[in-house]
């Protein structure tokens, strides 16, 4: 019967040390189920406002989370912005965007992820949505989150007028 060489049988036992017995390495990940995972709790949280479901939305960011609403004075920590938005929670739909593109990326440590995403709503045109995730008790919660409108750069000299009016009137304030 023909024998093995010796330094096939060495490199087949070198590459199966190497693949499956050295402690700590990682495995080749691009957290890909991390962002999957980030992907349906950020589908999630918009559907819970859509439905009215405050426990969940609410549930969903992190103890002192921060949300930046479409007006340069919205910024509100979760506790204010549970009480302002109350009163929308209880309508059947609070309101209703869903991302028709997202983007997640991680930390190196994979302990905070970002968020970008491009959303439809009935009632407004095409927004963006940028979000700070962070794993808070080993589940991850939204730390930060910024709604805008976006304007073509085209119409921005035209509704200029109307933005600088309103600004002054809350400047007035």
């Amino acid at each position: 019967m023909p024998r093995t060489p010796l330094s096939v049988i060495v490199l087949i036992v070198i590459v199966l040390v190497c693949a499956v017995a050295v402690p700590g390495a990682p495995l080749q990940d691009d957290g890909a189920k991390i962002k999957a995972d980030i992907d349906g709790l950020m589908t999630v949280w918009h559907k819970a406002a859509a439905t009215s479901d405050a426990k969940t939305y609410f549930g969903l960011m992190a103890p002192g989370a921060v949300f930046l609403g479409t007006d340069a004075t919205e910024r509100w920590t979760k506790d204010a912005f549970e009480k302002y938005a109350a009163s929308a929670f209880k309508r059947p739909s609070a309101w209703a965007y869903w991302a028709t593109e997202r983007n997640v990326s991680l930390s190196a440590d994979r302990a905070t992820a970002w968020v970008d995403e491009t959303l439809a709503s009935q009632s407004y045109w095409t927004c963006r949505g940028t979000a700070v995730l962070e794993k808070v008790d080993g589940a991850w919660k939204i730390r930060l989150y910024s709604l805008t409108y976006t304007i073509p750069n085209s119409a921005v000299r035209e509704i200029m007028p109307v933005v600088k009016r309103e600004l002054a009137k809350d400047e007035k304030k």
